[in-house]
């Protein structure tokens, strides 16, 4: 089994907050002490880090649930419980975050240390110290603890580097890495030798250092799910410059030019923007027979197909990667070029931010009724589920106060016109109550 792992999603769950206390002060010489309960503590948050020090996902490969821990509850005295600790989920550089039932994108982590609150931790909730008033003086009332934010969560990596390394198998693009940088990758005289992207650091003759990336071969078809190909296709998107790899022998019985116009294709297909992406062409194996004259055929049909006369011809290397040669001035021309590329932003219109708007909000139904074959009404919804959550149910006066919720809500009014009669049972969650006209 291959040991990269690039796309993984998790279950989160925010820590709970600490529920509120009913208590009363009870000292020596004070009559009618009053309401003593504290609040309870926040909740924990669950929040992405990024840590250059992983390369893959790999970490998640057998653990997908992650917990924050909850607050703890309120005390007598009017002591309130401590929030909980974040709990903190350690990332690569270069991953991407999205929730998995909506798909919305919530962060795109590619700096050392950067952040993302994946997961929100419930407020405590509020001791009875908070409900006194001078027409209820001493209140037999507290809050549980707000649910904590629970969630699936999609992790995909694509590799961080400045250049990316394309073609088909087998045209040499291992030997390459190997070559330019202290990679080793698995190079093996068969297709798909290549089963995960490898990185290596390079450095040019003149002193300056850059990423590169080989990625496993494409073939035509696969951004359609062909192959390797559309599993990983995305880590090209985030190189600034793409070294495109021809086998200039063409000793497989494939035409480079051919090759050339599939694996455009494939990068177009699976993302337009890729084809925005600055390419070196480096026409590879030219100390092999033929590939001299080849490569004149593939700059005749280059030249063919260029449709603005005033535009720069793509440039092209001739290279030898077992025998070095052309490597040098490659190098040097791909440092030059990621010098005047700017990096290419992929989310940044579409990065969900966490803020609060302002403004008209049309009147969608704060909850559902439903009916079970056994004639009970179900009620359902956020909001009120929500409600019932930090419903403590030990006082009298903490229901009470959740029958004036649910009546302000309009649950008593809708009830009736769907036809519920005086006694019939009402079910919210595994709580069940009479309604009563």
């Amino acid at each position: 089994m291959s040991m990269f792992l690039d796309q993984v999603t998790i279950d989160v769950k925010a820590g709970k907050g600490g529920d509120g206390m009913v208590a009363f002060r009870r000292e020596k010489y004070v009559p009618d002490g009053g309401p003593a309960g504290g609040d309870g503590g926040r909740g924990g948050d669950v929040i992405l880090v990024v840590d250059e020090g992983l390369r893959t996902l790999m970490d998640f490969r057998f653990n997908r649930h992650f917990r924050a821990q909850p607050g703890e509850n309120g005390m007598s005295k009017g002591m309130h419980g401590r929030g909980a600790e974040d709990t903190y989920i350690k990332v690569p550089q270069g991953t991407t975050v999205r929730d998995a039932d909506t798909g919305a994108l919530l962060g795109d982590l590619l700096e050392q240390g950067q952040t993302l609150t994946i997961a929100k931790g419930g407020r405590g909730g509020r001791g009875n110290i908070r409900f006194a008033s001078p027409k209820n003086p001493a209140p037999e009332l507290a809050e549980n603890g707000e649910p904590g934010q629970e969630r699936k969560i999609e992790l995909e990596l694509k590799v961080l580097a400045d250049v990316g390394l394309v073609g088909f198998p087998s045209v040499g693009k291992s030997t390459l890495l190997s070559v330019i940088s202290s990679a080793r990758p698995k190079i093996g005289a068969y297709h798909f030798t290549t089963l995960v992207p490898n990185l290596g650091m390079v450095t040019t003759s003149d002193g300056r250092s850059f990423a590169v990336a080989d990625l496993p071969g494409l073939i035509e078809g696969a951004s359609q799910g062909v192959g390797l190909g559309t599993q990983f296709l995305r880590h090209i998107e985030r190189t600034r410059v793409i070294l495109h790899v021809i086998d200039m022998s063409g000793m497989e019985g494939r035409d480079p030019y051919e090759d050339y116009q599939a694996i455009n294709q494939e990068l177009g297909t699976h993302n337009l923007r890729l084809l925005e992406r600055p390419q070196i062409i480096v026409a590879n194996k030219m100390d092999m027979p033929d590939a001299e004259e080849n490569l004149k055929k593939f700059k005749e049909q280059l030249a063919k197909e260029q449709t603005d006369e005033f535009a720069d011809p793509l440039p092209i290397f001739p290279i030898s990667g077992v025998t070095r040669k052309g490597i040098d001035a490659l190098l040097r021309a791909t440092a030059d070029l990621l010098e005047v590329t700017p990096e290419f932003l992929l989310y940044d219109e579409e990065i969900e931010e966490d803020v609060v708007h302002y403004g008209f909000h049309s009147d969608e139904p704060e909850f559902t009724i439903d009916r079970d074959p056994d004639a009970t009404w179900i009620l359902s919804g956020e909001k009120i589920e929500k409600l019932f959550q930090m419903t403590n149910f030990d006082h009298d006066e903490t229901v009470m106060r959740f029958a004036r919720q649910l009546r302000g809500l309009g649950v008593d009014e809708a009830l009736r016109a769907r036809g519920a009669k005086d006694g019939d049972i009402v079910r919210i969650g595994n709580f069940e109550f009479e309604f009563v006209e």
